[in-house]
């Protein structure tokens, strides 16, 4: 079983904050199942954005993991094409989260990322 959004969400937070990095709720989405976007700022005009991996890549073992993939294929990106990717993952999902991490050295925290 899956940990609730809001629960998970809560603890990347306060992770994110142990390690340095401010980090902030900028959209509340469904409290039990929202999708969660996470845009890492590097405070340089740049961004990444990472958001729910695709079902494939799910192990088996580890089925209650959350797993994210990069959103876009530049690494970095302009910020404005991070947030025009955001306006659109909201339109198709308007339950969806969007976390925000300002993090100059690029730091994510999120230990299960998929190339």
């Amino acid at each position: 079983m899956r940990l609730k959004s809001a629960i998970w969400v809560a603890a990347y937070i306060r992770r994110c904050h142990i390690e340095g990095a401010f980090a902030a709720v900028r959209r509340r989405g469904a409290e039990e199942a929202g999708a969660i976007f996470v845009k890492l700022n590097r405070l340089d005009g740049t961004a990444e954005l990472f958001g729910p991996a695709p079902q494939s890549v799910f192990d088996d073992a580890r089925p209650a993991d959350r797993l994210f993939s990069r959103c876009l294929g530049e690494v970095p990106a302009p910020e404005a094409k991070i947030e025009e990717r955001l306006a659109r993952e909201l339109r198709f999902d308007p339950d969806a989260w969007i976390l925000e991490v300002e993090d100059r050295a690029g730091r994510h925290f999120l230990d299960q990322v998929v190339a």
